[in-house]
């Protein structure tokens, strides 16, 4: 039997420990929020800043002196529970301030805001303070790049080597690493999301959303979150064909790997033009959102350019939203023909590119997927001819291929188990549906009751909670959480 260690307590303690203080900063920063607002409900975030620091200090205290070394396991667990950390104190200024009086709900709205899912139990938005609002856009942008990501500038300093903690968090069939320094990676896709942050904030403002709404809306779709400051969603401006499409825009370009803004920068255009995972993701956006637009027309009435364009601006935000997982409304797709519901599960099921903040299968996964049984066939046809599966020119190994599609097979197992379980639980058949892939996808709507027009307040209080374990799975791409749970896991 081979030789496994024993897991490093001490260095994952010390190092979520460090993470905590990230979030008791962050609150800090929002109580200047509150202050600018003129708002009375600023101390909750003293009080909860000063909870994660008192425990982050805990914790680095409990990790002194703990050797620097990380293994798989480490990065695991350390991924995890900051993410079950940070919901579980990110949940308090919801709850003892009272805008969410219920901690199952507090805690699921967090869980919801970190893992970028957008699924709401919320019904009084607009009732909410720019504090509290602005901290629930914040969890999204936090949660987003990825709370670990983002540290990983700081790892070196702490004398970690974060490649473990890198792999757990970024689980995909390939990693475009464009440093070779893995500090050095984080800095730069920290660089490109402040710059798409900017840049969308910019844009909005100039299309006549407040600088408030601009700011919150550009963290909720630079990390294909969701959330917005309005109860309609984006819905509310409905009278603004501009903010929608800068918002589906932003959104198009969230749901890309980011990666590629890396090789534009050093101009190597090549790498940005022979990346299938990106002409494949545009293929599939377009011609989902084409789909849906000709469902729209009503051919027996009068058509003009004005009725197109307003299929062509929902349908292609719909598509755009849910692609990308974000979760930006419009318009009700519940009311649309039930073959668009088809098309939208499969979007929401697929999701956007790896190396982007959006959840999902990941497109990489299903082309490499698609060329496995295209491949097959002509295998099965020309038996004795070599015929070698390659993505962007290079042949997939079969370990690359087995693990493509074993967790596609996981990926489709778990989302028809936690249904059954969402079926048990309670709640009817479109709502365990709808429920469980926007979670596991991290979209946020999904359909009926917990579709665009409502949220997940009434559902269980078991479901909440259960969800809010299955967004986690979802945004950590299954097996970082998974493998905790196995017994193998633990042992020496």
């Amino acid at each position: 039997m081979p030789f496994k260690s024993e897991i490093n307590f001490k260095l994952v303690s010390r190092l979520i420990g460090n993470l905590l203080l990230v979030e008791s900063a962050t609150m800090l920063f929002v109580l200047v929020i509150t202050l600018l607002f003129n708002e009375d409900d600023g101390r909750y975030f003293i009080y909860s800043s000063l909870i994660a620091l008192v425990l982050a200090l805990l914790m680095i205290l409990f990790g002194r002196n703990a050797p620097a070394r990380a293994g798989k396991r480490e990065g695991s667990m350390i991924v995890t529970f900051a993410w079950v950390f940070f919901s579980a104190i990110g949940a308090l200024p919801f709850w003892m301030s009272g805008a969410i009086p219920s901690y199952t709900n507090a805690f699921f709205e967090t869980m919801s805001g970190f893992t970028t899912t957008g699924a709401s139990i919320l019904d009084n938005i607009e009732e909410l303070s720019h504090g509290i609002l602005f901290w629930r856009a914040m969890t999204h942008w936090l949660g987003g790049l990825g709370i670990v990501v983002i540290s990983m500038a700081i790892l070196p300093m702490l004398g970690i080597n974060g490649v473990h903690l890198f792999a757990a968090e970024t689980t995909g069939p390939t990693k475009d690493k464009f440093s070779p320094k893995v500090n050095d990676t984080a800095r730069i896709l920290f660089i490109v999301y402040i710059f798409l942050t900017i840049a969308e904030t910019v844009f909005l403002y100039f299309g006549g959303m407040s600088l408030f709404d601009s700011v919150t809306h550009s963290f909720s779709t630079v990390a294909t979150g969701g959330f917005s400051t309005k109860q309609t969603s984006i819905a509310y401006w409905e009278n603004s064909p501009y903010i929608q499409y800068v918002l589906a825009f932003f959104m198009l370009l969230s749901g890309v790997n980011f990666a590629m803004y890396f090789f534009g920068y050093k101009r190597k255009f090549f790498k940005i033009k022979e990346n299938e995972e990106l002409r494949y993701y545009l293929y599939i956006m377009i011609g989902a959102s084409l789909m849906v637009m000709i469902s729209l027309i009503d051919f027996s009435d009068t058509i003009n350019l004005s009725v197109i364009e307003k299929a062509w601006r929902d349908s292609f935000f719909t598509i755009s939203s849910l692609m990308t997982t974000t979760g930006f409304v419009t318009v009700d797709y519940m009311t649309w023909k039930p073959v668009t519901w088809v098309v939208i599960v499969i979007i929401m099921l697929i999701g956007a590119s790896a190396g982007s903040t959006a959840g999902g299968i990941k497109v990489v996964r299903i082309v490499i997927a698609a060329k496995a049984c295209y491949y097959e066939f002509k295998r099965i046809i020309h038996p004795s001819a070599v015929i070698p599966v390659r993505y962007n020119k290079i042949v997939v190994h079969d370990n690359t291929m087995i693990r493509v599609l074993t967790f596609i097979i996981l990926y489709l197992s778990v989302t028809l188990i936690g249904i059954l379980v969402l079926m048990i639980s309670g709640m009817g058949i479109s709502e365990s549906i709808g429920g469980m892939i926007a979670c596991i996808s991290c979209v946020g709507p999904g359909f009926e009751t917990v579709g665009p027009s409502g949220n997940f307040n009434n559902i269980p209080e078991f479901s909440k909670w259960f969800l809010s374990f299955v967004m986690l799975m979802g945004r950590l791409e299954l097996y970082t959480v998974l493998m905790i749970l196995t017994p193998a896991f633990w042992r020496h």
